[in-house]
C-alpha cells in the first residue's frame, strides 16, 4: 500500500502528501486507502483530459477506430498490418507508414485509427490533407513565419498526410513539402495515404529530382502497405 501511494504521489507530483502521511499517519491504513483511491481518480481524470485534448488538437475530420473496421473489407496488407499498427511499433522505431491504393479500401480509416490510438497513448498527432498542409505552408511563408510553422511539427510524434497526389503541386509547393519532410526525417513518424503509385508521383511534383528526394524521405525504412482492392462502397 505504501509503495502504491508513493508511486501515485510521484506521478501527480504530490510528494508533500506522501511525506505528510509518512510523518504523521504511516500506520493509518484507512487514510492511506482513501488517499490512494482519491489520487488514482485524479490521475485517471488527468489522463482522460490529456487524451481529449490530444484528440481535439489532432484535427481528425471524423473519429474512426480499429474496432469499427470490417476486416473482410480490407486488402490483405491492411489486415496483416493491424497488430503492428495497433501496437504503434512503427512509431517506436521512428518509421513512416505509407498506404497506397484506390479509393474506398480503408486507407483513411486505418490512418485515423492509428492516430487515435496514439492520442490515447499520449503521443502528439496532427492530421492534414496534403492540399491543406501545402496551403498552410504557403500562407506561413507569405507571412514570413514559415520556420515557426515547420518548427511546430518537430513536436508532433505522428503527422498524418491524407490524399497525397489528389491535387498537383507547383515547384514551390513541392519544395515546401520536402522541407517539412526533411525536418522530420528519421526522427518522427509520418503516415501518408495516396492513390498514386510511386512511379506516378512525378505527375504531382513535376520535377523529377525533387520527386526522387521527396520519395526518398518518405519511403526510406517505411512500412508500405498495398491497399489496392475493391472499394467497400461497391460491396
Amino acid at each position: 500500500m505504501d509503495v502504491a501511494l508513493e508511486d501515485l504521489c510521484k506521478q501527480l507530483r504530490r510528494s508533500g502528501v506522501y511525506n505528510y502521511v509518512q510523518e504523521y499517519s504511516s500506520d493509518n491504513d484507512d487514510l492511506q486507502e482513501f488517499l490512494i483511491s482519491a489520487l488514482q481518480a485524479e490521475l485517471d481524470k488527468r489522463r482522460m483530459n490529456r487524451q481529449m485534448r490530444s484528440l481535439r488538437l489532432a484535427g481528425f475530420p471524423t473519429k474512426k477506430r480499429f474496432e469499427d473496421l470490417i476486416m473482410d473489407n480490407l486488402p490483405q496488407d491492411g489486415r496483416e498490418a493491424i497488430p503492428a499498427l495497433k501496437a504503434l511499433e512503427f512509431l517506436k522505431e521512428r518509421r513512416n507508414v505509407i498506404l497506397i491504393g484506390n479509393s474506398g479500401t480503408g486507407k483513411i480509416h486505418l490512418a485515423i485509427a492509428v492516430g487515435i490510438r496514439a492520442c490515447e497513448e499520449n503521443y502528439r498527432v496532427a492530421f492534414r490533407t496534403a492540399a491543406g498542409l501545402i496551403n498552410e505552408m504557403v500562407e506561413a511563408r507569405n507571412e514570413n513565419r514559415l520556420s515557426v510553422y515547420i518548427k511546430q511539427f518537430r513536436k508532433i510524434d505522428i503527422l498524418i498526410i491524407d490524399d497525397l497526389g489528389y491535387v498537383t503541386f507547383d515547384l514551390t509547393a513541392a519544395e515546401l513539402l520536402f522541407q517539412l519532410l526533411a525536418t522530420r526525417y528519421e526522427t518522427m513518424s509520418t503516415i501518408i495515404t495516396s492513390n498514386l503509385a510511386f512511379s506516378d508521383c512525378v505527375k504531382v511534383f513535376h520535377d523529377r529530382t525533387l520527386t526522387a528526394a521527396i520519395l526518398d524521405r518518405i519511403t526510406h525504412h517505411a512500412l508500405i502497405l498495398n491497399m489496392n482492392g475493391k472499394s467497400f462502397r461497391q460491396r
